[in-house]
């Protein structure tokens, strides 16, 4: 049985500085999707001038937020000291746990001739037992992305996060949980089977696509039935298209979530405001950043 939409909708502009971005989830019908909380879409611009100031240092608690690069380069800054550069096809990802600041600039790729940017980010809500432990945060290259090339040319998959048939993500989840990045090509087509209570929505950063015989336009994000079935994608473009497909299973811990936290309950969210005034989630040291490796990630980047 293929399952049935929910809604659909196009989110709203939340831009931040330069950066145009398309604010999908949460919407007006749904605050997450399994554990997903949030997902902004960084609009696909030509960059005239590379900044060097980021989105601007802030907190996190409670949450893995997760920055997929489609097109240009992404440093991070986080108060722990990691400092990395993640290209295009790359992702970053960082276990906010119990308390943290970070910052992350995203220019152009240097290392192509093109000026594009093009991205996405997910906050990832965390297991109430996870929220407490120390931040961690790790890099993946493109190469590092596993992928599969479909049957008949139709076109691959990259798994972000969790896995499909062979593959697994390097990415940690904490419950079942997936973020599929589908090409596909001019009139082809892919199935997904998900099991029952599975939570599951698609994005359509550009072009339209075909999803279970509807009819869905270049930016919508769709969220589906909890029924188990199948999803079906179809391209019935003159070109390829991109396709996100993410989700997973239900979060059943309490949700508060304030600004950039997101906690199990009232007290804790005032406790992660608390510490962070007090100084606790310390500070980043962009200086020695900077000096590392002459602006290249050390070694012990990830940990």
């Amino acid at each position: 049985m293929k399952k049935k939409s929910s809604f659909s909708t196009q989110g709203q502009r939340e831009d931040i500085g330069e950066l145009g971005i398309q604010r999908l989830l949460p919407n007006r019908y749904a605050n997450a999707v399994g554990p997903f909380v949030l997902l902004d879409h960084i609009l696909p611009n030509i960059q005239q001038k590379v900044s060097s100031e980021g989105t601007g240092a802030h907190p996190h608690r409670g949450i893995a937020t997760l920055t997929y690069i489609l097109n240009g380069e992404a440093r991070h800054f986080d108060s722990a000291g990691h400092f990395a550069i993640v290209r295009s096809g790359g992702v970053q990802w960082m276990n906010a746990g119990n308390g943290i600041i970070h910052d992350e600039t995203i220019n152009h790729d240097p290392q192509t001739d093109s000026k594009l940017i093009h991205a996405f980010q997910f906050w990832i809500n965390l297991p109430g037992i996870i929220k407490a432990e120390m931040p961690s945060y790790r890099s993946v290259q493109a190469e590092e992305v596993p992928v599969k090339t479909l049957a008949d040319g139709k076109g691959w998959i990259k798994v972000v996060i969790g896995t499909y048939e062979d593959l697994s993500a390097v990415i940690p989840d904490y419950s079942e949980q997936f973020l599929y990045h589908v090409r596909l090509e001019p009139g082809s087509a892919l199935v997904f089977e998900f099991s029952e209570r599975t939570e599951v929505a698609a994005f359509l950063p550009l072009l339209p696509v075909m999803i279970n015989d509807e009819n869905f336009r270049g930016g919508d994000f769709a969220e589906f039935d909890r029924e188990a079935g199948t999803i079906e994608l179809r391209n019935g473009n003159p070109e390829a298209c991109d396709i996100l497909l993410f989700g997973g299973e239900p979060y059943t811990e309490p949700i508060f979530a304030e600004g950039p936290f997101v906690m199990n309950s009232k007290v804790d969210t005032a406790i992660a405001y608390r510490d962070y005034f007090n100084g606790d989630y310390g500070k980043i040291d962009y200086e020695q950043h900077s000096s590392l490796n002459n602006g290249q990630p050390p070694e012990n980047a990830d940990q």
